[in-house]
């Protein structure tokens, strides 16, 4: 019951963070990410039943018809490099959480924030400015051409903002 009322909870806080101002809030992408928060970290993880991070990424990518390795670092070799400034729903994020090299990937859903599998709580929206994630962050790359962001990364109201 608990777990049901957290996820109900954490679902609200979602729809109001992202809702009105964010470019994100209507697209066919943040439709999958919506659906998949508060599913629980399993490691190796690739569906509903549990997410690991590249998982995770992996399962939004697919439904949205995007091939996406199951590896953090394997996913931070694709694209091109997008910098802070110029990140826009559907960029990847990526950390290094475990000295390492890159650890941790997230999905970017635009006002600093980015979703993820999270290994204490599951699929959840994070802040970017959170210190955790500020000292592990290692960059953004962009996976999605504009068309494909125009069509399942941003609302009908943005599409002509975009270059």
């Amino acid at each position: 019951m608990k777990k049901k009322l957290a996820a109900a909870v954490l679902s609200l806080s979602i729809i109001f963070t992202i809702g009105a101002g964010s470019a994100f809030a209507d697209s066919k992408m943040d439709k999958v990410i919506d659906k998949a928060i508060g599913t629980k970290y399993v490691s190796g993880g690739t569906s509903t039943n549990g997410f690991d991070c590249s998982g995770f990424t992996m399962y939004v990518f697919d439904k949205i018809g995007i091939n996406l390795p199951h590896q953090s670092g394997s996913q931070y070799q694709m694209g091109s490099a997008v910098s802070r400034d110029e990140m826009r729903p559907g960029d990847l994020v990526f950390f290094n959480t475990s000295g390492k090299g890159i650890s941790h990937v997230g999905i970017y859903v635009g006002d600093g924030e980015f979703a993820h599998a999270s290994s204490s709580r599951g699929v959840t929206i994070s802040s970017l400015s959170d210190s955790y994630y500020v000292n592990r962050y290692v960059g953004a790359k962009r996976i999605m051409s504009t068309d494909a962001y125009k069509t399942v990364a941003s609302d009908s109201q943005d599409n002509d903002d975009v270059q």
